[in-house]
């Protein structure tokens, strides 16, 4: 026989707990409750022989137990105490990251192991479970991986501000340099990540004519996307239209439609998007 007694004083929890183990498929598994001031012990007993198997099925409950009630709060503990000079706005936003960090497959496996492993070693070897202190001094190496993904996170907050303030100084930009623009129309071409501009006669327009006023560049490498976005801002051209060449998009056009915003059109499906369906780039 194993028993096992789970002492929370979290009503919600207890809830959760007593509804997942009254579905129990194991046969001679009883539940005993047992309030006091400060706890309620739910204690499990288990009269047949397949202990491990009962060991396993707790260990799992207490898992999902443990991620779904108490998960969001220890990123809110860990941000306020590593993070507070985050204002709340900010802080939110990390732990928006942080959730979508820790709610990618590998990582809802990874997290899972560490968590199910502690515990399942644990309910073998003991009969009874705090689960607050559990958490505390148990879980270490759950902790330190909410940890480093909330590093992750604050990082990605922290390029995703900047990629926003270099949007909007060009947004800025645009506006006060457009009164100069003498370019009603030109084309983006947009294939294989790689970009050219040409003008409506479809003649390709030199990005290399205009790399020594560059407003923008990405990385040094110059890729041609970098130099096309530089000559855009260089010609600003009233209307830009974007080919988007086996109707493929990402973070780039994004980017220029964030910029240029109702100047951008896209297209998918012309005379242009055909002629360069076949023929390839050359940046």
């Amino acid at each position: 026989m194993k028993s096992l007694c789970i002492k929370t004083n979290n009503k919600l929890i207890i809830n959760y707990l007593l509804e997942e183990f009254e579905n129990t498929d194991f046969n001679e598994t009883y539940i005993t409750i047992k309030e006091f001031k400060h706890f309620t012990n739910i204690i499990l007993h288990c009269k047949n022989d397949v202990t491990t198997l009962f060991v396993h099925y707790i260990s799992n409950i207490l898992t999902k137990t443990i991620i779904y009630f108490y998960e969001k709060n220890l990123i809110h503990y860990f941000i306020h105490l590593n993070y507070f000079y985050f204002d709340t706005f900010e802080k939110n936003k990390i732990i928006q990251n942080t959730l979508e960090l820790l709610n990618e497959y590998q990582n809802v496996n990874t997290k899972y192991d560490f968590i199910n492993n502690k515990l399942f070693d644990h309910i073998s070897n003991h009969h009874s479970l705090y689960l607050n202190g559990f958490i505390d001094f148990r879980l270490y190496e759950y902790l330190s991986f909410i940890n480093e993904n909330i590093d992750l996170a604050v990082n990605k907050f922290l390029v995703d501000k900047e990629y926003l303030e270099f949007v909007d100084i060009l947004r800025l930009y645009i506006k006060s340099e457009s009164i100069n623009s003498n370019i009603d129309h030109l084309h983006l071409i947009y294939k294989d990540k790689n970009s050219i501009i040409i003008d409506d006669n479809k003649e390709i327009i030199s990005s290399n004519d205009n790399i020594y006023k560059a407003k923008y560049v990405s990385d040094i490498s110059f890729s041609s996307n970098d130099l096309a976005l530089n000559t855009l801002l260089n010609l600003l051209p009233k209307r830009i239209t974007v080919h988007l060449i086996n109707n493929f998009s990402d973070e780039f056009i994004k980017t220029l439609e964030l910029i240029f915003q109702d100047r951008i059109k896209i297209c998918e499906d012309c005379d242009i998007c055909k002629m360069y369906r076949y023929k390839k780039i050359e940046p």
